[in-house]
Formats: C-alpha cells, sequence, structure tokens
C-alpha cells in the first residue's frame, strides 16, 4: 500500500517543523554534544544526560550572556 503524495509530504512537513523546534528549545543540543564527542573523542565516555545538562546549566549560570531570564 503506498501513501498519498500529499501525506508524504504533511508528514515531512511535520518532522522538519518538530527539528526547527527542538532546535530552537535547545532539546537536540544533548544530541548534537554526543555527536561531536564521537566525532572528536573516539573511545572516550561522554557525559550521561543528566550531566550534560548540569554542566551546561553550570556554564551558563557562571557566563550569563543575554538570556532573557
Amino acid at each position: 500500500m503506498t501513501v498519498p503524495h500529499s501525506l508524504t509530504r504533511v508528514r515531512d512537513t511535520a518532522r522538519e517543523l518538530a527539528w526547527l523546534f527542538k532546535g530552537i528549545m535547545g532539546e537536540n543540543a544533548y544530541q548534537a554534544y554526543l555527536d561531536h564527542h564521537e566525532r572528536t573523542h573516539a573511545g572516550g565516555r561522554p557525559m550521561t544526560e543528566r550531566e550534560f545538562w548540569r554542566d551546561k546549566t553550570d556554564r551558563q549560570d557562571a557566563n550569563p550572556e543575554g538570556r532573557c531570564c
């Protein structure tokens, strides 16, 4: 069974919007970190997601940069 072209287009658009929203909200930051770590620190243990967000928050608190809140 094939999916009509219009449904495929709607699905693809929804995925693109979700990706954009996650990027704006910073939700994909951990995945970006993992991708970078894999490329540049092969063999090393990456931070857990919890460690990553704690580190990111600590760095933002220590070096505030034009955040609204």
